[in-house]
């Protein structure tokens, strides 16, 4: 079993992801390699990402540089659990470039909602910390919901009454913080 990944891992990461690619494009991080990144936790266990567009010859380099760096890939991001978020790309902050490879933060809002219905410990306390960060605003997380909310029937893994639920008393939660 690997060890947790800490920021200078993601960093040496991201660099050996850009001198691979042979080709531009553009990698999103999620979950725990924007929560080390940003600074929040010490360690994540995995690096998930998102790629689009797709830098050419990454999936021909990522067994080499996983052993190497001794870190596990995922590739996940919210919109493969729940509905996507219109302005996702836009709201998904730079990071840096190695190489021909952008890399930024996955949309913090679309993270915080993927969070809030996974519903994991650690989701719980990432998702305080995106809000008391100020990464995500109530009024903002209140209003993705019922963007996304019609399209929850394209999900049915996705209870969305559960959903709806556990969104309002996140909500109820932060607006009694902010007082």
């Amino acid at each position: 079993m690997r060890g947790l990944v800490d920021s200078n891992r993601v960093s040496r990461f991201m660099e050996a992801i850009g001198d691979a690619a042979s080709g531009p494009g553009s990698i999103y991080l999620v979950g725990g390699a924007t929560a080390v990144m940003i600074g929040w936790r010490e360690g994540t266990i995995d690096v998930d990402l998102f790629m689009e567009p797709e830098p050419p010859g990454i999936f021909e380099a990522l067994p080499r540089i996983k052993d190497e760096l001794e870190i596990n890939v995922e590739l996940a991001a919210p919109h493969h659990f729940i509905p996507a978020l219109k302005g996702w790309k836009e709201r998904s902050p730079f990071i840096a470039r190695h190489g021909l490879v952008d890399f930024f933060h996955y949309d913090a809002l679309a993270q915080t909602l993927a969070k809030i219905e996974r519903d994991h410990e650690t989701d719980r306390l990432d998702v305080m910390e995106m809000l008391g960060r100020g990464l995500v605003r109530i009024e903002e997380l209140e209003r993705a919901f019922l963007e996304i909310e019609p399209l929850l029937v394209r999900f049915p893994a996705i209870d969305p009454d559960a959903f709806r639920q556990k969104v309002d008393e996140v909500l109820s939660r932060s607006r009694e913080t902010t007082r």
